[in-house]
């Protein structure tokens, strides 16, 4: 679930996307829960991707770039979450392939100036009726060429 929008900060690349932690996402030690940094950070992506068209509406057949898997998820945790409130999700592409990419994000402050964990995941694009790798539509990578993050 996201908040209220966030003034847009001053990014080289990607998107900033505001996201709610909630008490019940805080672990016995009142701290953000390990497992939530990944559902949040997929909750700003579908917030993402829906914004520009990409949906799942529970029909495979007709899901599109919907239609993913993942293959990887790492993440770093850098700074402990204490409190429930309004944080961000800072999103970008890795890498744009035929059939798979590579994102990162970064679970931040609202402003994207405090980290508290980063990562990267590995989707892969299926084929609804045989589930094996099937590219990417034209208009999602064209989405997703403006999210890649510069070399270097």
């Amino acid at each position: 679930m996201t908040a209220e929008a966030l003034p847009a900060p001053a990014l080289s690349y990607g998107r900033l996307l505001p996201v709610s932690v909630h008490f019940d996402d805080l672990d016995a030690l009142g701290m953000l829960h390990n497992a939530r940094y990944p559902l949040l950070v997929e909750r700003a992506w579908t917030e993402f991707w829906r914004e520009h068209g990409v949906r799942f509406d529970g029909d495979w057949a007709t899901a599109g770039d919907a239609c993913n898997v993942v293959r990887e998820l790492r993440i770093g945790y850098e700074a402990p979450v204490t409190r429930s409130g309004t944080y961000a999700v800072h999103l970008w592409l890795e890498r744009l392939g035929t059939t798979g990419l590579t994102y990162g994000f970064r679970f931040c402050s609202p402003d994207g100036a405090t980290t508290y964990a980063q990562g990267t995941r590995v989707l892969v694009r299926l084929d609804a009726a045989t589930l094996r790798p099937a590219p990417w539509s034209e208009t999602f990578r064209a989405v997703g060429q403006e999210l890649l993050r510069p070399a270097g």
